[in-house]
């Protein structure tokens, strides 16, 4: 979280619209991420750990996993390099931008087989190196952030963004070749359809999520530029839309992080309606105060907060606030009984659910921009996660208001 805010203040510093334009990095890298490990990685690890006794039986995932990655990799790499004018104009809002997508192109094999090693070492349990390699991409990653942005302003903190996971995977390797299960003929194994298979079973949720809310975020940002002020004006709206996104997603680390160590592994331990909706709403009693007290906190001092973790440029992004915390609420607040369904591996209503809840906030957005300007934008993130709630809270309305699983 450290590196984020200082990298954030580095970014901020060159503008409100570099702030917009990482942010439509971000999201398209975190697509093309997806897309470029096939969703296998949390397959990778599951087997990994299943079959950690066996060198037979995870060498044959490894090995799958490899190739699943080698091939989307540079398919994802290659068209990134032959659409790089296209990436730049539509994504970036100009051609200047073109060298950062040949770059990307370039090292997303780098960057997505790190991943791959990543949850090989999750999968067997070898914490540490897992929490010093996830260490060292952050320092590498504000290194990258501090020196490119320093020199080159935009062009360099967003080469810096699409780099910096490229050098980690030679980290992270050399963290990882002396492991006893490290030998370079298991990413040489032959590929097994049965394994893909058994992989391919993890990809769908996995690829929705990379994909669906990132989109939704990029069309939100590009309506914003492109229909609120003209010019490089919109581009700043964008910016400061995005900056009250960024604060949310750092305050909100601190839920997100422990429904995902803690939370979800507990729900898969559940057996009856009973005890799934005790721990459920043992987690509300902690989540919500927490996040009703971090907004009311963060807006007394939302002023505070834009001159240290951006620059006075950012002073118009107050007017986000009032919209965006209420959004918090309802997010985490859906999240909660959405963990329910990766726990109990209801795949269609997932990802029906995704689907759902991004269409909504790009519609609710659309519609709130045209009649408020920019602030639509956060109105919509409000009113698309109610929406979720809402639905959630109908999907598993048997579960929570049944007097046979009232809690005594």
């Amino acid at each position: 979280m450290l590196t984020g805010l200082v990298s954030n203040k580095i970014v901020a510093g060159i503008g409100a619209d570099a702030i917009a334009l990482l942010g439509q990095l971000n999201n398209l890298s975190t697509i093309l991420l997806g897309i470029s490990t096939g969703g296998i990685n949390a397959g990778v690890t599951k087997y990994t750990a299943e079959h950690s006794g066996s060198p037979e039986k995870y060498n044959k995932f490894i090995g799958t996993g490899f190739w699943i990655t080698i091939v989307l990799s540079v398919i994802t790499g290659l068209v990134l390099i032959i659409g790089a004018n296209f990436f730049s104009h539509t994504i970036l809002h100009s051609n200047e931008y073109q060298l950062v997508f040949y770059i990307f192109g370039f090292t997303i094999v780098l960057y997505a087989l790190n991943m791959l090693l990543i949850s090989i070492m999750n999968g067997f349990k070898e914490f540490k190196k897992y929490v010093i390699a996830n260490i060292t991409a952050s320092i590498v990653g504000l290194i990258f952030a501090v020196v490119l942005a320093t020199l080159y302003n935009t062009i360099g903190a967003l080469i810096g963004f699409v780099t910096y996971q490229s050098v980690v995977f030679f980290i992270t390797l050399a963290l990882v070749h002396r492991a006893p299960w490290f030998k370079w003929r298991i990413f040489t194994h032959q590929f097994s359809k049965s394994a893909a298979l058994k992989l391919g079973n993890y990809s769908l949720m996995a690829l929705v999520s990379a994909i669906v809310m990132p989109a939704a975020q990029m069309i939100v940002r590009n309506y914003i530029t492109n229909h609120t002020l003209p010019g490089d004006a919109g581009l700043q709206e964008a910016g400061y839309w995005e900056g009250v996104n960024k604060l949310s997603t750092m305050y909100l680390l601190v839920v997100t992080t422990s429904l995902s160590v803690y939370y979800l592994p507990r729900l898969t331990e559940l057996k009856t309606d009973y005890d799934l909706r005790k721990e459920v709403f043992s987690v509300y009693k902690l989540v919500i105060p927490f996040l009703i007290l971090a907004s009311i906190i963060i807006f007394a001092g939302r002023y505070l907060l834009i001159e240290l973790l951006f620059t006075p440029e950012f002073r118009p992004m107050d007017k986000f606030f009032l919209y965006q915390l209420p959004g918090d609420l309802f997010k985490m607040s859906g999240w909660v009984l959405g963990y329910i369904m990766i726990a109990r591996s209801m795949t269609r209503t997932y990802v029906t659910m995704e689907l759902v809840s991004s269409s909504a906030q790009v519609l609710f957005s659309i519609l709130f921009i045209n009649l408020f300007g920019s602030i639509g934008g956060s109105i919509g993130y409000a009113c698309g996660h109610l929406l979720y709630l809402l639905i959630m809270i109908f999907i598993f309305r048997k579960m929570f208001f049944s007097s046979k699983n009232a809690v005594a």
